[in-house]
């Protein structure tokens, strides 16, 4: 059976409502969020064993994450305790042409101050096969890099396929260190990459061969030149997305595997109701397709893709798109008609 552990910070979102400015905002709704925590959940949602680790303080609302997450049938066994808070995010909510806008209060949360020893990751990964991280945990502090690299060190040496999301976070490498002096040690270990090629580069700190990785031809050496950097890299993907506005995206995907360059046609998505939590979206849906669908390649592609649309359509961070609704959508029925 497939078991899946993802590792890192979750928060509390407080969005305005109605696509409200912070100004005019007199309540915010309340939700749970994170990059590894909506992988876990839209893991868990497709019917993949998932477990979810991270640090919480021992308050009323680290008790709120967990009972969110066992409503979503997301494992908590090996979360731990400790710290003073809850990291937040205040989020408004953009239209048309004015894009959403993210502030961060997460200083000195419970999860910046997690220290190696403190999860007993062979028990954690004593059961499972695939571990997943993200460019944020070890953007958050130093601890969090370090007590990352261990986790992944121990998730190799016991065979498990190994995933990361880049997810660059610029707001958050504040601890004197950039992504290049952090992230080319993490990313050696790592059997999946998502994340686009310029960020890839950026964080190993590497300069491109080809400057014109636009053009399709070049990719394949483009993608090739990371396998040089990152000696256990099976599989990389990318999530292509072109933004008219705020309302209105266009999405597809790429996936390059054994030489080989998968595409996924770009989709219309609009309106979007929320686009927070879509690449975590593609992220969960790439993992289910992978372990799901073995060699078909294209397929576990088009699984992401079409999550990663469908989570536009969604409020919150996390995707509650089926696998019913992600394979009609698949197939081109987008019209939205009413299921009765």
């Amino acid at each position: 059976m497939n078991k899946v552990i993802t590792f890192g910070e979750v928060m509390m979102r407080l969005a305005t409502e109605r696509h409200l400015r912070f100004s005019q905002a007199r309540s915010f709704h309340a939700m749970y969020g994170g990059g590894e925590f909506n992988v876990a959940i839209s893991l868990s949602n497709y019917g993949i064993k998932s477990e979810f680790v991270t640090k919480l303080p021992d308050n009323d609302l680290g008790n709120c994450v967990i009972m969110e997450l066992n409503k979503r049938k997301v494992g908590t066994n090996h979360i731990i305790y400790g710290g003073e808070r809850l990291g937040l995010y205040f989020l408004e909510t953009g239209a048309g042409t004015r894009g959403s806008k993210v502030v961060y209060d997460r200083a000195h949360s419970s999860m910046a101050t997690i220290k190696k020893g403190e999860i007993n990751w062979r028990e954690v990964f004593k059961d499972a096969n695939w571990f997943h991280w993200s460019g944020i945990t070890p953007a958050i502090s130093r601890d969090s890099a370090d007590i990352c690299l261990e986790a992944i060190k121990l998730a190799s040496e016991m065979g498990l396929t190994i995933s990361c999301d880049l997810n660059y976070r610029s707001k958050l490498w504040k601890y004197g260190k950039e992504p290049k002096d952090i992230m080319p040690e993490l990313l050696k270990y790592s059997h999946v990459i998502l994340g686009d090629l310029d960020t890839a580069f950026f964080m190993l700190g590497k300069e491109k061969t080809n400057p014109n990785y636009e053009i399709t031809d070049s990719l394949p050496k483009l993608y090739n030149q990371l396998y040089d950097y990152c000696p256990h890299l099976q599989t990389v993907a990318t999530t292509l997305r072109y933004s008219v506005s705020a309302s209105h995206q266009k999405i597809g995907g790429l996936l390059f595997h054994n030489n080989t360059l998968y595409t996924a046609d770009l989709r219309e998505v609009t309106p979007v109701v929320d686009r927070v939590g879509s690449g975590d979206a593609f992220m969960g849906a790439l993992i289910y397709g992978l372990l799901k669908e073995g060699k078909n390649l294209q397929k576990a592609l088009d699984i992401a893709t079409a999550a990663c649309c469908l989570k536009h359509t969604i409020t919150g961070d996390y995707n509650l798109i089926t696998l019913e609704e992600i394979e009609t959508f698949i197939a081109g029925n987008t019209s939205g008609k009413v299921s009765r």
